[in-house]
């Protein structure tokens, strides 16, 4: 078993180390501005998205993930956070065209900045991993399917959590403090 643990913590060194910083902090920026932030993908995918939309309400910005009937209308000054490894996902597409219509600036995590919601996206932060496309970025995993692309993601937005609180000065007591308390 450590030895397949010390291959997939490789795996997962590797694709971090494959973003670019300077995306990270414009995305990070873009997060600060936002009037509100709906945040979506599919899958797995949207799995680790919900965990980030989750962190932002706990860090105070209005955020929303898209899939809750709570979710309110988009409009210009929002900020729609997309994950797509692939950049091709259909419900996503739709999602980033609705999202445009409606004046939301447009932020995508993705391996392929040229994909269809990268044409569209204001904001890529791109990373190195298999999609559902296949390997055309070049990455490769040990692990099935795109099981390295959604821990990357977690650990992607994890980190950018930290980034938020140092730009917001907020600790993680604070934080505390929002988490919902009714559990």
């Amino acid at each position: 078993m450590q030895a397949l643990t010390d291959q997939v913590l490789s795996e997962i060194r590797s694709v971090l180390s494959s973003i670019d910083d300077d995306h990270v902090r414009r995305f990070v920026d873009t997060i600060l501005h936002a009037n509100r932030i709906i945040v979506h993908g599919a899958g797995r995918m949207g799995i680790m998205s919900a965990a980030f939309a989750m962190r932002l309400a706990q860090l105070g910005f209005q955020s929303h993930m898209l899939s809750e009937p709570t979710t309110p209308s988009v409009r210009p000054g929002d900020l729609l956070i997309l994950s797509s490894a692939s950049g091709e996902t259909q419900t996503v597409y739709d999602v980033a065209v609705l999202g445009k219509q409606h004046g939301a600036q447009l932020a995508l995590i993705t391996a392929r900045s040229d994909s269809r919601i990268g044409r569209l996206a204001d904001i890529i932060v791109q990373f190195s991993v298999p999609t559902k496309l296949g390997a055309e970025t070049g990455a490769s995993s040990i692990q099935p399917m795109t099981t390295v692309a959604e821990q990357s993601l977690l650990l992607l937005f994890d980190t950018i959590v930290l980034l938020l609180m140092e730009a917001t000065r907020q600790t993680s007591e604070a934080l505390w403090q929002r988490h919902r308390n009714l559990e």
